[in-house]
């Protein structure tokens, strides 16, 4: 589950993470009641306004209503009102929202961290995940923060540095100072650097994140070291320990049909192709993509039924496809272990009598428990439906109805 920066910033904070300070705000009236409570709390006299969507880029996007960036400075508290009515309620285009821009409903009013001082500020790079292939939680960190880490990773690799923390003992001391050693920090700010580095991974590792990334991490000009932006993404299984966290869920930063299947316990991923998937399992979901990328065809999604594929729940699912006008054809795959191919088969006749006329055409694939009953109940349907009990049969008919 993805959060938005302010929600990625209260729950570090939380486990002692210092964060710039903000407000965030749905209504440009409300702007400069919360610039004043936030100068009460900073003595900041210049604000920076941040778009709060689920979405990186958002200083470089631009808002298509007004030309606007995400993330623009108010040089004053008089400048405040027009700086938020640039950004509020228009629809932000970032290099991560595919060409459609994304409706800002919410903004954050931040305090500005470039406040004058004896030493030089600085920007860093900072990220929290799970290094699959060694088996530990990485912290990803480099001197070039503020920009794309990709960017960074192209044309200058020897300025990314990684530690892998031991699960077994967490985080160590020697690990966060060398981590600050690597950033070139002294003094002040490398026991400030330490002490985030600790907070930062244990309030990764406490509430249940599959990622953090804090770009930038700021060094301000009397050597505080903060966390100025907040990318945060929670474990989704995790979340009936945390009935905090999950109540921060925006489902208007969310895909609608993934909103819809999610309620109707539908593992459902949308995607960019043209033929959809409808399969019992994760991993055979997985296999059913690969199939039908080599018959010719691309993914529209992944959807995983479960293990009751019964007519209620196939019929759901085929409502939920067919809102993609992509989809040119759909395959259902099955593997009848718990469940019985035939008692799938009959769910797949009588949800498409149901539904009435499915304008793409089905291709069937059940295998396992009376996968030879359920072939006959496809193929005495009369409808437009192709059965097939091999892959290759199916990924062979998927290909014959794309040509």
């Amino acid at each position: 589950m993805n959060l938005h920066e302010y929600q990625g910033k209260s729950i570090l904070k939380s486990f002692g993470v210092k964060v710039q300070e903000g407000i965030v705000i749905d209504k440009v009236e409300d702007a400069q009641e919360a610039a004043k409570k936030l100068t009460e709390q900073t003595g900041t006299s210049w604000y920076v306004v941040k778009a709060q969507i689920h979405a990186g880029g958002r200083g470089k996007g631009v808002v298509a209503e007004t030309g606007s960036h995400g993330v623009v400075l108010a040089k004053g508290i008089d400048k405040l009102d027009d700086t938020v009515k640039g950004i509020l309620g228009g629809h932000l285009e970032t290099l991560q929202t595919n060409g459609v821009g994304k409706k800002v409903n919410k903004v954050l009013i931040a305090q500005d961290v470039y406040y004058p001082g004896e030493s030089e500020v600085s920007e860093f790079y900072m990220s929290v995940l799970l290094d699959r292939e060694l088996g530990r939680n990485v912290i990803v960190y480099s001197t070039e923060g503020g920009m794309d880490i990709e960017h960074v990773a192209e044309h200058t690799p020897h300025l990314i540095f990684k530690e892998a923390i031991d699960p077994r003992v967490g985080i160590q001391g020697f690990q966060a100072r060398k981590i600050a050693f690597d950033l070139g920090l002294s003094g002040k700010a490398f026991k400030e650097m330490t002490q985030f580095v600790v907070n930062l991974y244990n309030a990764f590792v406490g509430c249940d994140a599959s990622m953090f990334e804090i770009n930038p991490v700021f060094k301000t000009s009397d050597d505080q070291i903060i966390a100025v932006d907040a990318k945060v993404t929670l474990d989704g299984n995790s979340l009936f320990r945390h009935p905090d966290y999950l109540a921060m869920r925006d489902f208007a930063e969310e895909d609608p049909t993934e909103v819809e299947a999610d309620a109707a316990g539908l593992n459902f991923v949308k995607l960019d192709g043209n033929v959809a998937c409808m399969v019992n399992g994760a991993g055979l979901a997985m296999a059913t993509m690969d199939i039908i990328k080599l018959s010719g065809g691309n993914p529209a999604n992944f959807l995983d039924v479960g293990g009751t594929a019964n007519a209620e729940r196939v019929e759901k699912a085929f409502h939920i496809i067919l809102k993609d006008p992509n989809v040119k054809a759909i395959l259902i795959n099955i593997f009848g272990g718990i469940v019985r191919c035939d008692r799938v088969a009959q769910g797949v006749v009588d949800a498409y009598k149901n539904m009435g006329n499915i304008p793409v055409p089905i291709i069937v694939r059940l295998q396992g428990t009376n996968a030879v009953e359920a072939k006959k109940l496809i193929d005495e349907s009369g409808l437009n439906v192709h059965s097939a009990v091999m892959l290759q049969e199916a990924a062979d008919k998927v290909k014959e109805v794309l040509a």
